[in-house]
């Protein structure tokens, strides 16, 4: 099941994509995709209705976040092997946790601001992982039955800020509309393996990541299990489970995003973004 947000800024509506590639209105069944709705049953109950029962939405509207009042937004850090090495770091014994800021979100093809003393603004595909119920304490094998599903995630990050400004990376991940979420929220039931997608991204047509969960250094479980020990998750929180290699700062010279810049990226079922880079 492909759910979605749609609508102005602030003021999105539920809707389900159906069969034929056509948004379903669900603003008459639930209120957004959120909190409660996420959780196993509410979602047992969306797959249940025939879309065909709901209104369609016309036009070709904004395509908003797919999850709506994000609690948290948890990154992780190194999480590619092939990208630690190009980043010159070294894999890490375990999980490198950071966090953006909720306000960073926008919809997958909102345009990203390039931000005013910005030097060094980067790209990173990652796969996005959403909670659908309390987690506390889970264990690993058990881990993957608390995700509402996945979805495409741009973590945006400027390394100037992020590695040589003091204090910690979140500097240089919450910069506003630094983190593009969806189009999609493909319920688990409907990604078999999240640890064999295919995802990519392009800037300005030319492919600069093109890489696979395969190579994850930690599995989404692993990382959901491990979150769970220090903290309790909740429906809704995001977790954007780290980049493979490609990024800017990863090129030789290095490259960083400019106004008048695209991106286009996409995982393997989960949709693709694009997005107009502009002067913030």
């Amino acid at each position: 099941m492909k759910l979605l947000r749609f609508g102005p800024l602030g003021n999105e509506k539920p809707g389900l994509l159906d069969a034929d590639g056509a948004i379903r209105d669900l603003s008459g069944v639930v209120g957004d995709l959120s909190g409660a709705v996420l959780g196993d049953d509410s979602l047992a109950k969306l797959r249940g209705i025939d879309p065909a029962t709901l209104p369609v939405v016309e036009g070709n509207p904004r395509i908003g976040a797919c999850v709506g009042q994000v609690g948290k937004f948890i990154c992780i850090g190194l999480n590619y092997a092939d990208h630690a090495a190009e980043s010159g770091m070294a894999l890490p014994e375990e999980p490198v946790i950071f966090f953006k800021a909720t306000s960073s979100i926008i919809g997958p093809d909102d345009d990203v601001e390039i931000p005013r003393t910005s030097v060094k603004s980067d790209w990173e595909v990652e796969l996005g992982v959403v909670i659908g119920k309390h987690t506390k304490y889970v264990a690993v094998e058990d881990a993957l039955d608390h995700v509402a599903g996945y979805c495409v995630v741009n973590d945006l990050s400027e390394r100037d800020f992020q590695i040589h400004r003091s204090g910690q990376w979140v500097k240089g991940k919450s910069c506003d509309t630094f983190g593009p979420i969806g189009p999609w929220l493909v319920t688990r039931d409907d990604v078999p393996d999240p640890q064999n997608l295919s995802m990519y991204l392009e800037v300005n047509g030319h492919r600069y990541q093109d890489g696979s969960t395969k190579t994850m250094h930690f599995g989404v479980a692993t990382v959901v299990s491990h979150l769970s020990q220090f903290m309790s998750l909740q429906p809704g929180d995001v977790i954007s489970t780290g980049t493979p290699p490609g990024v800017g700062l990863g090129q030789t010279p290095e490259t960083y995003l400019k106004p008048g810049d695209t991106m286009e990226l996409g995982i393997e079922g989960l949709g693709i973004q694009k997005q107009n880079v502009v002067a913030g």
